[in-house]
């Protein structure tokens, strides 16, 4: 038997089973929106993202807070709070977090509520949620829920009313700020639509009503929200709104046991992070801001507490998806030592490699940039450990980039060498659209070589299953050898066997390792050379790669610049070279290989003609 979830003011209150059932009818509705709230998002940035943001937060309210019964109305809205917060994403999921955390602190003593108790609730959380910015902006979610707030408490304190009369008003208070968004705000009125925050706080409020009036909510019964006229596709060429210097969306939840939110954003803003949203209480606290060094973020944040669920997403490469429907989406991680170039040329999405140094976590390159990495190496106590990204990170991505593009490609790290793949394997299933998770059997350079040449065919319009299929038959043409000056970080890895450790201090040999046929890393040989070392291994590179052919190349250098130009010059002078790029060697692989570590990755270039190569001259 359902219950009534707005009840007469004057004869029945609140119960907690209820309002479960309320917020959860409330938090379906939006999940359902979330792809119309995807197309209208161009405020703060047109990244695409509001309605998987909104769908995300509320999802892990649903799994968590809302999958279990209570008693308690006050106790069920804390732990709904507590869940906002720790699954908080994007700038209105952080501020809808902070909305239900606000009317938590204003209802936790109440084991059911009445009409006043729920109206102050929503003034508190109207409140919270405005404070949590750092600069607040009309036009917004924030409108809407103050909107709504006053008008409860307004409807509320006419006592003539019941609180399903009184609920009923302040939704349509909430639609009228929703239709009126636009005149607020320019964007949006050039871009001819609403809010998306706001329009999903709408859904919000229009599924619990829905589940007062009909029981529970159906996917099939969303009616259309106000959406102003020209509405009719997502505006074209908006990513000239993201500003390069602000382009990661950036976010982290920060755990302690005394928290001054207030005093932690102030330091965010002295830094000049944007979109700053600090949410939250004294022992968790969600920051969510766009900055160009997410790591500047997180080292601000570290210093109020444990700093955990980080993130940072690159709003530029998220909206290049949304604007390219028909080109089918190329993901890699980290531990791809991919040129920066070559990500902006082909819009390469890259998951990052999680990173422990001296008991902190940081997101190789976004949070740690490789010679930030390397620096602190050098002054840690111990060595740094490295773990694959969770399949919640490649969930994000790959939600995404499906929203918008017809299907997707993952070129991953070696399944012998890490779960990387495993993970993002799990992320993909059960996703709406497919994305094909391809073993590399590489990894670093080599890895790269080939998420470069999927992101050029996807480039191109190539369907999915030919990148796949070009992917698989190129794997086995790519060859990639690394020359460690300091093996114990690959043998303490397992990367190398520990036999090999004192062989090379016994010999003074300078290894060399290559990744084999299975996508393992095996040593291969050695070098005696100690000061021309770049050069020694070029010849040897040289002299065990196919004659006769034109090559990609990639030359990584763990805070070796010189050596990898070095090293770069001479491959160059050895081998018929098409194309050529030096990128430093990020955390994923050098904390296994430890500074001073070169890294060659060779693939045969893409036959453009017919025409025969001439072999380049050897010593």
């Amino acid at each position: 038997m359902t219950e009534a979830v707005l009840t007469p003011v004057g004869s029945s209150r609140l119960t907690a089973a209820a309002l479960r059932r309320a917020l959860i009818a409330g938090a379906r509705r939006v999940i359902a929106a979330r792809d119309e709230l995807n197309r209208i998002n161009v405020f703060p940035v047109p990244d695409g993202d509001t309605g998987s943001n909104l769908a995300s937060t509320l999802g892990c309210v649903l799994q968590g807070a809302l999958a279990q019964r209570s008693r308690h109305a006050g106790e069920l809205l804390a732990r709904v709070g507590s869940h906002a917060i720790d699954g908080a994403r994007g700038n209105s999921g952080a501020i809808m977090a902070q909305f239900l955390a606000g009317m938590a602190d204003r209802l936790r003593d109440h084991a059911s509520v009445d009409a006043h108790a729920l109206a102050r609730a929503a003034r508190g959380g109207a409140e919270s949620a405005r404070a949590a910015l750092a600069q607040p902006v009309e036009g917004t979610i924030l409108s809407v829920i103050a909107a709504f707030a006053e008008a409860l408490e307004e409807a509320v304190a006419r006592q003539r009313q019941d609180l399903r009369q009184a609920y009923a008003q302040a939704l349509q208070r909430a639609r009228i700020a929703l239709a009126q968004t636009p005149r607020q705000l320019p964007a949006l009125q050039k871009a001819g639509v609403v809010d998306a925050g706001a329009r999903g706080f709408v859904d919000w409020l229009e599924g619990i009503a829905e589940y007062a009036s009909t029981g529970p909510y159906l996917p099939w019964r969303v009616a259309a929200a106000p959406v102003l006229s020209g509405a009719g596709s997502a505006p074209s060429h908006v990513h000239e709104d993201i500003d390069p210097q602000y382009r990661y969306c950036t976010e982290c939840l920060v755990l302690g046991e005394a928290i001054d939110p207030a005093a932690l954003r102030q330091a965010l803003l002295v830094e000049g992070i944007d979109s700053l949203v600090v949410a939250g209480n004294r022992t968790r606290v969600r920051v969510h801001g766009h900055t160009g060094v997410p790591q500047r973020l997180f080292d601000i944040c570290a210093r109020y507490g444990q700093v955990d669920a980080m993130k940072a997403d690159d709003m530029l490469l998220q909206q290049r998806s949304a604007e390219s429907p028909q080109q089918v989406a190329v993901v890699t991680d980290s531990a791809a030592d991919l040129p920066p170039a070559l990500v902006d040329a082909f819009g390469i999405h890259v998951v990052p490699v999680r990173v422990s140094l001296d008991g902190r976590d940081y997101l190789d390159r976004l949070g740690l940039t490789a010679a930030e990495f390397y620096r602190r190496m050098a002054g840690a106590a111990q060595l740094p450990l490295t773990s694959q990204p969770p399949p919640g990170d490649f969930r994000r991505v790959f939600e995404h980039v499906l929203a918008y593009q017809p299907a997707g490609v993952y070129v991953g790290l070696s399944r012998p060498l890490s779960g990387t793949l495993q993970s993002a394997e799990t992320a993909a299933r059960g996703q709406a659209r497919p994305m094909h998770c391809v073993d590399s059997g590489q990894v670093s350079a080599g890895q790269a070589l080939l998420a470069w040449r999927a992101g050029e065919l996807a480039a191109a319009g190539a369907s999915a299953e030919m990148i796949v299929a070009e992917i698989e038959a190129l794997r086995p043409q790519v060859h990639t050898w690394a020359m460690a000056r300091d093996i114990r970080h690959a043998v303490r890895g397992g990367r190398i066997p520990r036999w090999a450790g004192p062989l090379v201090r016994w010999s003074g040999l300078t290894p060399v390792a290559r990744v084999n046929a299975a996508g393992r890393l095996q040593v291969a040989g050695g070098l005696l050379a100690r000061r021309r070392a770049p050069e020694a291994f070029a010849r040897y590179v040289a002299r065990r790669v196919p004659t006769g052919l034109r090559w990609r190349l990639i030359v990584g250098h763990a805070d070796a610049h010189a050596d990898g130009e070095r090293l770069l010059l001479a491959l160059q002078q050895r081998l018929a070279i098409e194309a050529a790029h030096l990128v430093e060697v990020g955390p994923a692989v050098g904390a296994h290989a430890g500074p001073g570590t070169l890294v060659v990755g060779l693939a045969p270039a893409p036959v453009q003609d017919d025409r025969q190569v001439q072999p380049a001259q050897r010593d």
